[in-house]
């Protein structure tokens, strides 16, 4: 079965009861049992609900893995993974990532006893030389938050065998429709499905998706335990949103292409950040390891902070607002938005300079996108 085939029929046949063709909303807290440990397979909504086990299976497929567990944001799924590690166990980290993910590495678990390194993830080799007898875990984005850079998945899935650690990736930025990591040796995938998979802007959540079935039993005992689960409403949500996910890839990725290619020519842009250019310096690796070049784009104006706020002030069509995958184009201030949790020197230390601003751009018209573009740097 194709991706786009999945995404609309995996887990959601009709529904038994009253032959809905949509997955119904679930909205219950409890089922009512027949008698002592007999019941329908669901006890409590936190443990289990319909809704929800559809889509963790339909996610599951996207990622052509066995299991999915779904999450109520993108971080406490990135939690759910942490919590395998142990004090004393390491983390080596791709250094460029989300600021959330940072914080909770330094902030949370940290002072738990875990630690972390933190090496440039371009660099396969980067990650053998820093894991040691200690390193448990390997996390990686692909392309990665803010600058797009791109972390050579089997490579490091190799590394990773090979010291006894385990492999995450956090896809969100590819989506499964343009990046499979488990098909490419990872053992664990990260999404928040705010994002692509949700894909309005409407709804937050995350999952977990694996095939290891000592990890999906681990992840799911804590899913259940710490109770970080989102409702069946926001499920429902998401897996409408995942129906149209093929789609949308495909527009975002033609508009985000045609935006790059127009701000790489700006007299006022210093740089631009997108894998789809040929100018990018991992265009190759891009090819090889995914499907597409996805919807993100980063660039460095000349000038700081104070420009950068001009543009954004200027903006008509891009809403000046925090995340990215929603249909509508989004522009972010990462230096002050979302890796504004990473101290200032060690953000420009990673390459994130006062001059720097995320595009999620959506699906409306390409020309009308340009154009807003233009008229805002125009501003400058």
């Amino acid at each position: 079965m194709k991706f786009s085939t999945k995404a609309i029929h995996i887990g959601q046949d009709a529904d038994p009861t009253t032959g809905a063709t949509v997955v119904p909303i679930y909205q219950t807290s409890t089922y009512t049992q027949e008698e002592i440990g007999k019941h329908k397979g669901y006890e409590y909504t936190r443990t289990g609900n319909p809704t929800r086990a559809a889509l963790e299976q339909c996610l599951a497929s996207l990622e052509d893995a066995e299991h999915g567990l779904a999450f109520a944001s993108g971080l406490a799924a990135t939690s759910s993974v942490l919590s395998l590690l142990r004090p004393g166990d390491k983390v080596v980290a791709a250094a460029d990532l989300y600021g959330g993910t940072y914080r909770l590495f330094e902030k949370v678990y940290r002072p738990m006893g875990i630690s972390f390194a933190y090496i440039d993830g371009r660099d396969p080799d980067e990650f053998g030389h820093a894991a040691d007898s200690d390193t448990k875990l390997i996390w990686i984005e692909t392309p990665t938050n803010p600058l797009l850079q791109l972390v050579d998945i089997s490579a490091v899935a190799e590394i990773a065998k090979a010291k006894g650690a385990l492999l995450a990736v956090d896809n969100t930025f590819a989506s499964p429709y343009f990046q499979r990591p488990i098909s490419l040796g990872a053992d664990v995938v990260v999404h928040s499905t705010t994002k692509y998979i949700g894909g309005h802007s409407d709804v937050v959540g995350g999952a977990v998706i694996t095939s290891d079935q000592d990890v999906y039993e681990a992840v799911k005992f804590y899913q259940n335990a710490a109770g970080g689960v989102p409702g069946p409403f926001d499920c429902w949500l998401t897996l409408r949103g995942v129906k149209t996910l093929a789609i949308r890839m495909r527009q975002h990725e033609h508009n985000a292409m045609r935006v790059a290619e127009e701000l790489i020519k700006h007299p006022l842009v210093k740089s631009v950040n997108y894998p789809g250019l040929t100018e990018h310096p991992q265009h190759e690796l891009a090819k090889r390891q995914m499907d597409g070049f996805g919807g993100m784009v980063s660039f460095e104006i000349h000038g700081g902070r104070d420009e950068a706020n001009r543009f954004f002030k200027n903006l008509r069509l891009f809403s000046f607002a925090e995340s990215l995958g929603g249909v509508e184009s989004l522009a972010c201030y990462p230096p002050a938005m979302t890796h504004g949790s990473i101290p200032k020197e060690e953000r420009e230390r990673r390459g994130i300079t006062d001059g720097m601003i995320r595009l999620s751009v959506g699906v409306e018209d390409i020309e009308d996108l340009i154009a807003d573009l233009k008229q805002a740097l125009a501003a400058i």
